[in-house]
């Protein structure tokens, strides 16, 4: 599969504006690899706070796309197609994450995430957030499916 557009990316996530982090995918291979594209913008509500005069995209944020990608990697498996919309995917640890350089308005944030394993509904994922090609941030991430239901 190669590019997936905003409107695939509602179907394989539930998160919406503000909080969809995901704009684009420029590539994908299932079951392996997918790097998505998030085009930071100013207008983005968590500018007016974060910070007044210099505003800095929070690094929870480049970790929410992070796991968003890795969601629509797991979702755009062929198996996981029916049942999209009964699952969920949670964060269940964040390891080794580090923050080079701050992301703000005007950048291009592109993320790339590799499966590393799954076990039991639970991904593993290596995490790399770069803009023009250089490294911003980097974690392993750890996210778990879980019924919709499931409390």
């Amino acid at each position: 599969m190669a590019e997936i557009d905003i409107q695939k990316i509602f179907k394989f996530l539930p998160q919406r504006y503000p909080v969809l982090m995901i704009d684009r995918v420029k590539e994908i291979e299932p079951g392996r690899r997918i790097v998505a594209l998030k085009n930071v913008s100013a207008n983005e509500p968590h500018f007016q706070g974060h910070f007044p005069g210099r505003p800095i995209m929070p690094g929870v944020l480049i970790l929410e796309a992070m796991a968003q990608a890795a969601g629509v990697l797991v979702f755009s498996a062929e198996d996981m197609a029916e049942k999209r919309d009964r699952l969920l995917y949670y964060y269940v640890g964040i390891d080794n994450a580090r923050f080079k350089k701050p992301v703000v308005p005007g950048d291009q944030l592109e993320i790339d995430v590799t499966i590393e394993r799954t076990l039991r509904g639970i991904g593993k994922f290596t995490c790399l957030a770069r803009v023009a090609g250089a490294v911003v941030a980097e974690a392993t991430i750890l996210c778990s499916i879980r019924p919709v239901n499931d409390k």
